[in-house]
Parts: structure tokens; sequence; C-alpha cells
């Protein structure tokens, strides 16, 4: 049995730009872990607000970035030369933790030495509107099936940029965060597997960001997810090719993030319409969600959550119709016209 130990050989990294009302929530529920880290450093990326002067007033490690670095990888990898500890740990600054969490994720990293990454189980903060709803039951399913899939092959294939632990000199050993694409989560995961390095998931710990919970911010969040996913694979793809158990992963994640939703939710219909059968449509969508919702509501009714999983089905399939239309703008622009996105916007 590992010793229970007071303070955490853990430096925790929180990247923050105009944050001053967001990070407080954030610093709290550092401060009230179960096991504290050895340092908590904010990274105030040249903030115009009192970002900065909250983080000291909780007893942070304040570093401001001389400039605006103009994403969040350049502003966690400026904190990196001044991280001693044996575990880093990236935080969102809106993002809360339940008390265990960093105890969780640090016994896990100890009890497996091999592993240089894990990350955990991921809900939003808030669930309340339309966006905040259908995140939520994407991340249930994602968290509660596919990730676990993912753990049970070995090959998580993201590890969550919103909240993760990393040995700390293997994220220095490959330069730490990188800005050349717009998901640097996928970046540096992919990059840890063609390392030969070990990722891993413990859904048995949470942490909860604030996610978009209007049109405008979930655009911005869907426009940066879907161009950094297609950034990333051509980027990473000839070795992905090579790697089993994630090449297959991103293969059929995106073909079916091309094609899947397109034919459930748009083609289908209008086939069916134009046939004037209906039974092949209603069958196949009922089968796709009772596959999608099972393990959600198992999980729901575990934390109690399960009225949620239930009340918010219509909103995932609204967001699932709306994040089509990015995919295919992200495909057309990256892949066909060669036009990369580089302006990070984050989607709060």
């Amino acid at each position: 049995m590992l010793k229970k130990p007071e303070t955490l050989p853990v430096a925790v990294v929180i990247p923050a730009f105009n944050e001053e009302t967001t990070i407080r929530k954030t610093l709290e529920s550092l401060k009230n872990q179960t096991c504290l880290p050895e340092t908590i450093v904010v990274v105030d990326d040249f903030s115009s607000d009192k970002t900065g002067d909250v983080a000291k007033s909780y007893g942070a490690t304040v570093l401001r970035t001389p400039e605006n670095s103009g994403n969040k990888a350049n502003a966690q990898s400026f904190a990196l030369p001044f991280i001693k500890s044996k575990y880093v740990v990236s935080i969102d600054a809106d993002t809360i933790l339940t008390a265990d969490s960093l105890e969780k994720m640090f016994v896990f990293m100890e009890l497996h030495p091999d592993t240089s990454a894990c990350c955990n189980f991921v809900l939003p903060q808030k669930i309340e509107t339309v966006w905040e709803r259908g995140r939520f039951l994407e991340y249930m399913f994602v968290f509660s099936f596919s990730k676990r899939i993912q753990q049970w092959y070995g090959r998580p294939l993201t590890i969550s940029g919103c909240f993760s632990i990393f040995k700390t000199e293997d994220v220095k050993k490959i330069g730490g965060w990188s800005a050349r694409t717009m998901l640097e989560d996928i970046d540096l995961t992919w990059t840890l597997y063609e390392n030969g390095k070990i990722v891993q998931c413990l859904p048995e710990s949470f942490c909860f960001p604030l996610e978009p919970d209007n049109f405008k911010m979930m655009s911005k969040q869907l426009k940066r997810w879907s161009h950094g996913w297609f950034q990333n694979v051509l980027l990473h793809g000839k070795n992905i090719m090579k790697i089993p158990g994630l090449r297959e992963q991103v293969s059929v994640g995106t073909i079916d993030a091309l094609f899947g939703s397109l034919f459930l939710l748009i083609i289908l219909p209008l086939l069916s319409v134009f046939l004037q059968n209906y039974s092949l449509m209603a069958f196949t969508f009922a089968i796709d969600m009772l596959l999608f919702l099972v393990p959600s509501l198992i999980i729901g009714y575990k934390i109690k959550l399960l009225k949620k999983v239930i009340t918010s089905v219509p909103a995932f399939l609204l967001l699932k119709i709306v994040n089509i239309y990015f995919i295919y703008e992200a495909f057309f622009s990256e892949v066909i016209l060669k036009k990369r996105l580089t302006l990070y916007e984050k989607g709060h």
C-alpha cells in the first residue's frame, strides 16, 4: 500500500489569459486537495485583467510572459524550464477538481512507473444550456465507453488538455507542448506514442471544465477542434500507421467524423423520405442511439446524473448536426485547400 503523502512531488501548471473570473475556482479546488502539490505555477499570458494578482493571492507562483504567446501550448511550455518536480500537471484556468483528483492521479502514476501520462473522466462544470448539455452527453459516452475501450487496448486517443498528469522528464524530452497545431493535447499524446511511451486513462478521477454555453463560443471550439484534428492527422499520419491500436482509432475516427453523422442524421432521413420507407431509418437510428445511450445511462445512474443524461439527448443530436458543418469546413480547408487555421480561440 502506497503511504499517503501530505505534499505530492507534483507541479501544477495553469496557462491563463484574462481568466480572473474563472481561475479562483480552479485555485480553490487545488488548495482543497487531499494531498497538495509542491507548487502551483500560473502562466499569466500577458493578461490585461487581474489574472496574475488573483493567482498571487492564492499563493501561486506567477510567471508573466513578455508578450501574449498566442496560444495555450506556448504558455504551458513557458513554465516547463522552471518545473523540477517528478510530475507536472496541466490544468486549464476554468477547470475544477474533486478533492481527491490529484491524489488519485499521483497514486496511479506511482503504481504504474512505466506510464508517461494519464488523463481522467471529464464532465462539464455546468450542465444548463443546450450546448452544455450536448457536450455533457458527448463526454458521458466518450469517458464511460470509448476511453475505457481505448484504455483496454493501451491506446487512449487523447490526453485531455483540461487536466492531465505527466512525467516531467518525458515531457521535457519531447520539447513540451507544441503550438504547431490547434490541438496541443492530441499532438502531445501522439508524440509520446511515437517515442514509445505509455499513455493511460483513470476514469475514477474527475475534473470539471467550463464548456461553451452559447452558439458563438461553441462554434469557436468546434472550429479549433476540427481543424486541430486534421492538422494532427496530416502531421503524424505516417508515424501513426506504424503504431497498432492508434492507427485503427485514427482511421476509423476520421472516417466516422466525415461520414458517420452525415449519413445517420442527414442522408438516411432524406433517403427514407425519397423511398417512402421509414422503417430502415427508424431501426438504424434506434440501434445507434441504444449503443450510445446504454453506457452513458449506466454511468449516469452511478454518479446520480441519470436524469441529465436522458434530458440531454436532443441537445446532443443538435450538437452532432452542427459539428458536421465544422468537420467538413476543416477538411476542405486543411486537406483540400491547404489553408491552415492558426488563430487560437478558446471556447468560453
